[in-house]
């Protein structure tokens, strides 16, 4: 290359790196996929065993961590205490690995994450993902960034593949889950809104549809009242992000409110809502199950 030639931004210069992936649900696989196709060496592992074209598969989740960097896409504190934490993944990393964990998880335990990789010796950076599977598969998720600025410029290639924006959150981790919880608990507030506003305007003739098209259209034209509204106005929540595991985010949420010293009202009350959705049976549908329950009852 000539020494004259322009430098290209550091987003068009994505370095081959090699990444090891644990669990490949339908977040995890879209990201795996994506990260395959940009050229990057995928390895990864999955509980259940099942593998994705494009991406090698290994026997064992300790191998994802003879790489660069490792993405955990698992559902939960727990799944990360059992898969990671107690066979001591940590401790046989690669010199040098980051460790990005994508998953909702509790502020709690992303502190404590934090305080293992700082002993182990190892990158920490938290990067949960606003986005459904659809979001995932397109590249264009929403990356809420947290950790420190050294590692997180590390991964830089892994985020701009999976996400179409990076948010940064700052350098404290347990910060980019905050937020991702907060997010979470938005969304049920805005389909309990939507539910009880449509129990007035369907007792006064107004059609649901006709009501959703006026709040689309007017103050409240965000992505979740478009994806949310279409699934109370067709009375169909047979799939989607699962309400077992909003129950589990709001509860996340309350654990923190907690911690904070706080009582958050409408936080106990989609809670609430919510809980009655699973407890009638309904966990693995989509979240937004819970509007039946304001609707019918």
């Amino acid at each position: 290359m000539s020494v004259n030639a322009p430098q290209l931004p550091y987003s068009f210069r994505r370095p081959h790196m090699q990444i090891g992936i644990i669990g490949l649900g339908a977040m995890g696989s879209a990201m795996a996929k994506n990260l395959a196709a940009a050229g990057h060496e995928v390895r990864a592992w999955n509980r259940s065993g099942d593998g994705i074209e494009g991406v090698t598969m290994l026997d064992t989740a300790a191998e994802a961590f003879n790489a660069d960097a490792v993405l955990t896409m698992l559902s939960d504190d727990e799944a990360i205490r059992t898969v990671v934490l107690e066979p001591n993944l940590l401790g046989g990393a690669r010199a040098g690995l980051v460790h990005v964990v994508a998953s909702t998880i509790s502020v709690a335990f992303s502190q404590g994450l934090v305080a293992a990789h700082a002993s182990a010796g190892i990158g920490y950076v938290a990067a949960p993902v606003l986005g459904r599977p659809d979001v995932a598969a397109k590249g264009e998720l929403n990356i809420l960034v947290g950790g420190d600025s050294q590692a997180i410029d590390t991964i830089r290639p892994i985020l701009e593949v999976i996400g179409g924006r990076i948010w940064p959150m700052g350098a404290e981790a347990p910060t980019a889950n905050a937020a991702k919880i907060a997010c979470n608990m938005m969304i049920t507030m805005a389909i309990e809104a939507m539910a009880e506003a449509v129990v007035l305007t369907e007792a006064n003739g107004l059609s649901r549809e006709e009501f959703f098209a006026l709040i689309l259209g007017t103050l409240f034209g965000s992505r979740s009242y478009q994806v949310y509204s279409a699934n109370i106005a067709r009375s169909d929540y047979r799939s989607g992000f699962k309400a077992t595991l909003g129950l589990k985010d709001l509860r996340l949420a309350r654990e923190a409110a907690g911690a904070a010293g706080k009582v958050l009202p409408m936080l106990d009350a989609v809670h609430g809502r919510m809980a009655e959705a699973v407890e009638a049976g309904f966990g693995d549908q989509d979240w937004s199950t819970m509007a039946k329950f304001t609707l019918e009852n």
